[in-house]
């Protein structure tokens, strides 16, 4: 992580170890000392936001925060639960973050005087104050006073952005990229400031309008049902239509569009994060690869110089030819593997987000048989830590699987160019082909036996059809004597199989391990070991805290119900405003009246005092036509 701190420009080292860049340049900014230096501003605004933000609840008058009024509420920079509305500027925010984000990936290493078992809490605070130094950006867009808002975060935004802009402009290049190494690592940052800086400008253009009374003010939208929910709920009550046209591919194979289903800012933004994440991730790899190769050509020049001393007559010559050989290969080969990991690890994000969608519209439909049976009913408090520490989880799944994916490649890589490429080269083609052919035909008998006893097994140790219409005979053993001699002579070539069976087993279980190990929507664990998961158990519970929260049918009942009881309250307030008053239990006893009469076997299943009571009342009423 030392050696990533050296890559990462901005970041500056007073030690005598550090590498020196070829392009010398002094920048009057240093990126770590001003974040530190942000949170003076951040501090500001998140006072002044909070003086702005009114409390539901005023405290009791024994308590001195009465002297506070009703300001100073809690300021929330974003509902990771429920908020559906501007996800993409919540996603842009999480981008703008991304530069820190990597940055805290060596915060251990830069307290040396900090023991080991202290590290935990040098990254905590190194993660609380990369978060409160991007705090205002979230409460800013999501504050209701938008004019004070648009104005604090577009002026915080810009304050980014220069700083940002001189960092580039003053040391844009470097010795591992090359020219214009600087923007290649904060050109993310940038793009994200600008948006939330046109974004910034749009509301306070559009708030000054409202204040102007150049235009009404927009309804607030209904915070518990959201429109896609009621189209999802509407959808589930309408009668089932006829299919449209024949779907497409790319519908079919990749991803279908469903305007019933909105995804949460806080996936939105996990997965605009990891992108930018994985790209600097990339980069910084790739930097870390240019200086190894120029220490390896080094020790290659110094490896040739050895061979021309010695006229290519001295005893390790070959050795040294091998060597070089072996390091051209794996140089090459891994930079031809960073595409294909690059683009495996982008899928990744892509299925993350189909897998969502498709886990959630299963556990709506009451379906948890995709789950492990232990996963079906988790701990309501295991369930609100997952879905804390989730996003910040599938980020690291990410850049680490894309790191062990790209060594797993490369290996593959090896075994390719050693298997195929370079016996062709070596001018041992036709004993390279001999080897293969070998192979194949040991594997093919292998496999071959394998089926034969299938067959033989289907065809002479089974009973017959019960039925014609049966696609497989019943599992009843017939010529039971000739079946315990096939079972006895093959016992013995079974244990030599069962070896190669399980090499295979555990080479295979590797391969798909190290494949999807950034995949958290997945466990790669065996069945019964699913716990130890800790990645997939993160993804569960936010799975139900989702369900819990943003089920459709259950967010429009309680809408229902909310909805019902204003329109009663509304409607009471009317009744006793323009006609007389009218009890609440008379009515009620009218209601009771109308059902029993409507319904006459009710009767029979109510208490006999309440019968009698009942009976007596419309008695009364019977009586008393004008009651």
């Amino acid at each position: 992580m030392k050696l990533v701190q050296n890559f990462t420009p901005g970041y500056q080292d007073n030690s005598n170890s550090t590498r020196q860049l070829n392009v010398s340049c002094s920048s009057s900014v240093n990126m770590e000392l001003f974040l530190h230096y942000s949170l003076i501003p951040s501090f500001l605004i998140i006072v002044v936001l909070s003086f702005l933000q009114r409390r539901e609840h005023r405290r009791q008058k024994d308590d001195t925060t009465y002297l506070l009024g009703n300001h100073f509420g809690i300021i929330m920079p974003l509902d990771f639960v429920g908020t559906f509305s501007n996800r993409w500027s919540y996603g842009v925010a999480f981008g703008a973050t991304a530069n820190k984000v990597m940055f805290l990936f060596s915060e251990g290493n830069q307290l040396p005087q900090v023991p080991q078992w202290a590290q935990a809490l040098v990254l905590l605070i190194g993660g609380m104050e990369v978060g409160l130094s991007h705090f205002p950006f979230f409460a800013c867009l999501s504050s209701e006073f938008r004019l004070v808002s648009s104005v604090l975060g577009f002026s915080y935004s810009l304050l980014w952005f220069v700083v940002t802009v001189l960092q580039i402009s003053q040391c844009p290049h470097g010795q591992f990229v090359g020219r214009y190494e600087s923007l290649v690592f904060y050109w993310p940052s940038l793009l994200c400031l600008v948006f939330l800086l046109g974004r910034f400008l749009h509301m306070f253009v559009k708030a000054l309008r409202v204040h102007l009374r150049w235009e009404p003010q927009e309804e607030e939208k209904p915070v518990l049902l959201e429109a896609h929910q009621a189209e999802h709920v509407k959808q589930l009550l309408r009668k089932a239509q006829p299919q449209e046209g024949k779907k497409s591919w790319f519908q079919t194979r990749v991803y279908e569009w469903d305007p019933c289903f909105q995804f949460p800012s806080r996936m939105i933004g996990t997965i605009v994060l990891a992108f930018i994440c994985l790209y600097l991730f990339i980069v910084i790899e790739f930097c870390v690869f240019v200086y190894v190769r120029d220490k390896l050509d080094e020790f290659e020049s110094d490896l040739e110089n050895y061979i021309t001393n010695m006229n290519q007559t001295g005893v390790l010559t070959p050795f040294i030819q091998q060597v070089q050989e072996l390091l051209s290969v794996a140089k090459g080969v891994w930079v031809v593997t960073i595409l294909p990991a690059s683009l495996t690890c982008v899928s990744y994000l892509f299925h993350i987000l189909v897998c969502y969608r498709k886990h959630m519209k299963r556990l709506w439909a009451g379906n948890k048989h995709f789950l492990p049976s232990k996963f079906r009913d988790p701990s309501p408090s295991e369930s609100v830590a997952a879905i804390a520490r989730y996003s910040g989880w599938q980020i690291a799944y990410i850049l680490w699987g894309y790191l062990i994916i790209h060594v797993m490649q490369s290996l593959c890589g090896m075994m390719i160019m050693y298997g195929l490429v370079l016996p062709i080269t070596h001018d041992r083609g036709l004993e390279m082909l001999q080897g293969l052919g070998l192979g194949l035909l040991t594997i093919s008998i292998v496999v071959g036996l394998m089926i034969l006893q299938v067959w033989i097994a289907a065809s002479f140790f089974l009973q017959p059809k019960l039925g014609t219409a049966d696609k497989q005979k019943p599992l009843a053993l017939n010529n039971r004597k000739a079946f315990h001699n096939f079972n006895y002579f093959l016992f013995f070539y079974n244990v030599l199989l069962g070896l190669g069976a399980c090499l295979s087993r555990l080479l295979i279980s590797c391969i798909l391990g190290t494949w999807l190990i950034a995949r958290i929507d997945r466990t790669i664990m065996q069945s019964g070991y699913e716990r130890a998961d800790m990645g997939f158990s993160a993804w569960v519970g936010m799975l139900y805290v989702d369900h819990y929260h943003t089920n459709p049918v259950l967010v429009s009942f309680c809408h229902i119900l909310l909805t019902d009881h204003e329109e009663r309250k509304l409607q009471k307030t009317t009744y006793q405003s323009a006609g007389p008053h009218i009890s609440a239990r008379a009515r009620t006893r009218w209601l009771l009246l109308q059902t029993l009469i409507n319904n006459p076997r009710l009767t029979v299943l109510r208490k006999s005092k309440s019968v009698r009571g009942s009976q007596e009342f419309t008695q009364t009423l019977l009586m008393c036509p004008d009651c």
